[in-house]
């Protein structure tokens, strides 16, 4: 004759949780504190390193071409707008050093388009290492943005040889470019953040966010001067503000100021600095907290 099993006493959920504290039990994947997370952050950050390089040299592994394409890609694309925007609407007419202006734009633009859009995969596309190991999440973006910052790297290399043989020659301001690229790139991992934690609830915006970095390209002066553009009362005030403290056209612009001989402090708006600082920060800090504040939710479902 078999033996009974032993009863287990009924507990109320509130019960059991307090039973769990006194034991020292956790809910497995609950998010740690937000010191915690960091100190957690910081501690992956040699297989964020790694993540990153190993994505940048499997971009384009399939391809004949390989790592070419990191420079090609840009180029191509600056080759295209030239003759849309530059040779059939014009829109050289009154910049001087037009091929620098736009050149520089695409790689800066392509910088922050690229960096958003790799975080609206972070979390989807990595789902199988999501469920697999226990991490910070935050980990995933933060590589991905760490990819397209070494991306860029890479092919700053072809954007010297073009300015270089548009007779733009180093100088002292070329340095500004660090801080420029630096502040960059805070935003940029900010925004991939945020967007990563949309994605991953909300798949369908990753469908969408290819319209939406078009319409942010073509408001952010890569192709056009926006300076001319807000030239008079044709644009409403508000507008303008908005078109002046877009944080894509304040980087482009602090990129176009350390590089390029003619565009000078005149056209620099004097808010740039200050605004791109200021869009760093909290575009940076928001969007790791607001990442965050989802953890325990990542890969499942």
């Amino acid at each position: 004759m078999s033996t009974p099993a032993p009863s287990v006493p009924a507990y109320a959920p509130g019960e059991l949780a307090a039973l769990a504290a006194r034991h020292g039990l956790k809910v497995s994947g609950a998010r740690p504190s937000l010191p915690a997370y960091v100190g957690q952050l910081w501690g992956r950050r040699h297989f964020i390193a790694a993540f990153a390089t190993a994505k940048l040299t499997a971009q384009y592994s399939q391809a004949k071409l390989g790592q070419i394409w990191q420079i090609m890609t840009p180029l191509l694309n600056a080759a295209v707008y030239y003759f849309i925007f530059g040779v059939l609407l014009n829109t050289r007419h009154g910049v001087e050093d037009f091929v620098p202006f736009l050149v520089t734009g695409v790689f800066i633009w392509t910088f922050t388009s690229s960096s958003i859009t790799a975080g609206t995969r972070a979390i989807s596309g990595n789902i199988g290492l999501v469920r697999a190991l226990h991490f910070p999440r935050a980990s995933l973006p933060v590589a991905l943005a760490l990819q397209q910052l070494q991306q860029l790297l890479f092919s700053l290399g072809a954007l010297t040889l073009i300015l270089l043989a548009f007779g733009q020659y180093p100088r002292p301001s070329w340095l500004l470019a660090v801080p420029a690229l630096a502040l960059q790139a805070v935003f940029n991992t900010g925004v991939s953040m945020a967007v990563a934690r949309l994605t991953a609830k909300t798949p369908d915006i990753a469908q969408l966010m290819p319209f939406v970095l078009r319409t942010w390209m073509y408001a952010s002066g890569v192709m056009w001067s926006l300076e001319q553009l807000l030239a008079g009362d044709r644009v409403p005030h508000a507008v303008m503000v908005a078109l002046e403290y877009n944080p894509a056209a304040v980087y482009i612009n602090l990129m176009r100021f350390a590089l390029i001989d003619s565009y000078g402090a005149g056209q620099l708006p004097p808010h740039a600095w200050a605004a791109a600082a200021g869009w760093a920060l909290l575009c940076g800090v928001a969007g790791f907290v607001y990442f965050w504040k989802a953890e325990e939710t990542y890969g499942r479902g």
